[in-house]
């Protein structure tokens, strides 16, 4: 059923409009969701016609191959507004176009604004929406926020005070893209529609779980933004700590957004905050240098454009977790994401113990011992792949009982990947009907930055001796040794495939 909507877009010109809104608004637009009751508003500071954003937005979309019909119909409930969002005069013109448009389309007062901005502007922003009178009486007025939502906790409350003064939090959206991916959202079925996994999903049973967020490319045309923020910033605070949260939550007494948001929140309190002694024994940093990864030569993070020769920003981040309640006591959750690694890929391991006795230790028959028995893992895979697998125990075939492992494995298709739902549709789409269930509460990013604060503020009392990993690989020593206290190590080692074929160093 189509839900009437007016959507502005502050910073329509930009590229993640292009590249990530506009495909996913024609999404939607193409599955009926919108449909003729709907127009958008895309204002920045660029002096575009009507017609040129149209061909901008049409431009946009082409990798889905629109009919000429349905790229026309679609682009005709484009409008451009020339904005400084700072000028509260701007914010009239824009008030009458979207009252026109309101009348226009039938659209009964709905209004979304998504906030494609740096945050510095998100306060002014909702101050002049409700000052000028563009929100609504007579229909919902919602905010969607792309991150980073503040640089530390200090910051992140301020900003949050400015817009809870106009927007109430049940209609503000902080958007986590991850969390609108695919198997992101199949952690809760994985989790509460097995048996065999929920009833082990505990310290009993579970020995460590690892959150790898892999990504094989530098920081590209990034390095400003990068310097202002360092992994840590850019990837823990936000994406890993919500999948965390995912994992380690209770099971809600039913599936709602309000009980899923309480579990999750229960859930980043109970993560133990550590001293900044303790911050610096469990997590470690990483820059990259230059390498060479199967005949391909990257430069180093510090020969980057806009980023200093001299920079101590860090591309890599590792570390470990301990979430203090019944369920996880004494059970790590270890952490690691960095830029130039080996692989693309996003996956969460779920490491068990291995079983009390193994009664296969001894080839009673070769008269000589055997390995010991590798551990069962279940890994999701978050992309670029989607599925899972399940790591078991065999015989081999042949004489004797040595075992071997056997990896149970499901992989959606490419087909199916390809036509599942793009997370940003899936997050508008919730955002249009008003279900928060993916997107963070503020309860959430308060907790996250607390526990974030500990380990920056631990970090920049000390200099790093950067660079210290080669492009190319998984990151520095350390994050290896890390688990080697515990006796643990990485599940996913994608380095060392290259290197048995001599493709890496």
């Amino acid at each position: 059923m189509e839900q009437p909507v007016l959507m502005t877009i502050f910073g329509g010109t930009g590229d993640l409009a292009q590249r990530k809104l506009y495909p996913s608004l024609f999404r939607l637009f193409r599955k009926g969701h919108i449909s003729q009751h709907f127009a958008v508003i895309g204002t920045a500071r660029r002096e575009w016609s009507d017609d040129h954003y149209r061909e901008v937005v049409q431009e946009s979309i082409q990798d889905l191959k629109p009919t000429e019909e349905e790229a026309q119909s679609f682009s005709q409930h484009f409008y451009y507004q020339s904005h400084n969002v700072n000028d509260s005069e701007h914010y009239s013109n824009l008030k009458k176009l979207a009252d026109d448009l309101d009348d226009r389309y039938q659209l009964k007062g709905n209004r979304l604004y998504y906030l494609a901005m740096a945050p510095q502007f998100f306060g002014t922003i909702v101050q002049n929406l409700q000052s000028q009178g563009i929100l609504t009486d007579n229909g919902f007025n919602r905010l969607m926020i792309e991150k980073p939502f503040g640089s530390d906790y200090d910051s992140a409350f301020q900003l949050n005070q400015e817009i809870r003064s106009v927007f109430p939090e049940t209609d503000i959206f902080r958007i986590d893209h991850y969390l609108g991916k695919e198997m992101i959202q199949n952690i809760s079925a994985i989790r509460f529609a097995n048996n065999i996994f929920e009833s082990q999903w505990n310290n009993r049973y579970i020995e460590n779980v690892q959150i790898t967020f892999a990504e094989a490319l530098g920081v590209e045309d990034r390095g400003g933004y990068y310097e202002e923020s360092g992994a840590l910033k850019d990837m823990v605070q936000n994406h890993i700590l919500q999948v965390l949260s995912l994992l380690a939550m209770e099971p809600p007494v039913v599936f709602s957004q309000e009980a899923i948001r309480q579990e999750k929140v229960k859930a980043l309190q109970a993560i133990r905050l550590y001293t900044e002694d303790e911050a610096l024994a469990n997590f470690v940093r990483g820059q990259y240098d230059q390498g060479e990864l199967d005949g391909q030569q990257f430069k180093a993070y510090r020969e980057e454009a806009k980023v200093a020769h001299d920079s101590v920003t860090e591309t890599f981040v590792a570390g470990k977790f301990f979430i203090d309640n019944f369920r996880w006591s004494g059970v790590p959750f270890y952490v690691r994401t960095g830029k130039r690694l080996t692989e693309k890929g996003t996956r969460i391991n779920i490491v068990f113990k291995q079983v009390p006795v193994n009664v296969f230790k001894d080839d009673y028959k070769k008269k000589q011992p055997v390995n010991d028995l590798p551990q069962n893992i279940l890994t999701i895979y978050i992309q670029p792949t989607e599925g899972f697998s399940l790591t078991l125990n065999g015989k081999e075939i042949g004489q004797g009982f040595t075992t071997t492992p056997v990896k149970l494995d499901y992989r959606q298709s490419a087909e199916m990947v390809e036509n599942s739902p793009e997370a940003y549709e899936k997050l508008i789409f919730d955002a249009l009907n008003g279900d928060s269930t993916n997107f963070s509460h503020w309860d959430e990013v308060a907790q996250s930055w607390r526990i974030v604060d500990i380990i920056r503020h631990a970090w920049d009392n000390q200099t790093p001796d950067f660079p210290n990993y080669q492009a190319g690989t998984m990151g520095p020593q350390a994050a290896f040794d890390l688990l080697a206290k515990d006796q643990h190590s990485w599940a996913w080692t994608p380095d060392d495939w290259y290197r048995e074929r001599g493709k890496l160093d």
